[in-house]
């Protein structure tokens, strides 16, 4: 496994961070279990999970749980978990609010069984709860030792932007990470949540990097009969087949699966820390994992570029 700092910091993280969504849902526990402990055996040190991940809690208590069983399992792993998402049906259960930041860390750390939170995420922006009272929050808890470093997910650039000077008014790090929405096929954030990551040393930690699947061999699996899709997963791949059977017949060429150069491909971006990978199944993870030794060559680049247009840096995407 590779590593690399995240953003700024001096934190050091594993080149794929292991998303923990499927956790409760749909992995059971024992298999939760062994794919965390499969992460630790590959290298893997950064994990993401959210507090609203496996109906209210029930992922982060999964992870507790793996913790508790000790084998330096904890002090082996870069936690990041989020809030925002209500938790209840009660005023104040969700939002940036100082006492629902308060509320939600407490909360979070006593299902995930440990007395801090290496990477404490917004997982929305609070058009309704000023930076002031945010970061005056995550400074109590940083003081605290609850949280060591703060990051967001879902923002827009300006959104950093204005989360950053807020901080620096306060003499307070700010984020040190952005957690987008970033893949092949949604390069939306190239526009301006890239360059404003990169110029305040945020690293980027994309979500979603197959697209759902799409971008995981969806066409050779339908066509082969390994899956049948329907609803909005087969109006997706009837949208975007031609690319997809490009991209495929291209993957194919270079000797890789259409997943892993997904992820390889994302590696190669500015400011990306490292892209988040779901996996339900062991299979899944070591399936991944080939991504970080995949070196794309400025041909193959090309060619996915031509397959799927990305964007360039605001003003000059839609100006000139």
């Amino acid at each position: 496994m590779h590593f690399t700092h995240l953003g700024r910091t001096g934190l050091r993280v594993s080149r794929l961070c292991l998303g923990t969504m499927n956790f409760g849902p749909q992995t059971d526990e024992p298999t939760s279990f062994d794919i965390m402990d499969k992460a630790h055996e590959v290298g893997i040190n950064f994990f993401d999970s959210a507090n609203a991940y496996g109906r209210r809690g029930g992922t982060e208590q999964i992870i507790g749980r793996w913790f508790a069983q000790g084998g330096d399992r904890r002090e082996r792993t870069v936690l990041a978990t989020k809030l925002f998402i209500g938790m209840g049906d009660w005023p104040n259960e969700g939002g940036l609010s100082a006492l629902n930041i308060k509320k939600a860390c407490d909360a979070s750390l006593k299902r995930l069984q440990t007395d801090y939170i290496d990477l404490y995420q917004m997982h929305h922006v609070d058009r309704a709860t000023g930076w002031d009272e945010i970061w005056e929050a995550m400074e109590v808890l940083r003081s605290q030792g609850k949280i060591l470093y703060v990051g967001s997910s879902n923002f827009a650039g300006w959104h950093i932007a204005k989360a950053q000077a807020a901080a620096a008014e306060r003499h307070f790090m700010g984020l040190v990470s952005e957690q987008s929405i970033y893949n092949l096929l949604v390069r939306d954030v190239e526009r301006e949540v890239l360059p404003a990551a990169k110029d305040y040393g945020l690293g980027v930690i994309p979500w979603s990097p197959l697209q759902g699947g799409l971008l995981g061999g969806v066409v050779r699996k339908e066509r082969e009969g390994i899956r049948r899709y329907e609803g909005r997963a087969a109006q997706s791949i009837e949208t975007h087949r031609p690319q997809l059977e490009r991209y495929e017949d291209l993957c194919a060429e270079i000797g890789h699966e259409p997943s892993t150069v997904a992820l390889a491909w994302l590696l190669t971006r500015p400011a990306v820390t490292g892209p988040i990978i779901g996996p339900r199944t062991i299979d899944q993870l070591e399936g991944a994992l080939t991504a970080v030794d995949i070196t794309l060559d400025e041909k193959v680049l090309d060619e996915l570029d031509q397959l799927f247009p990305g964007h360039k840096t605001a003003p000059e995407d839609y100006a000139w």
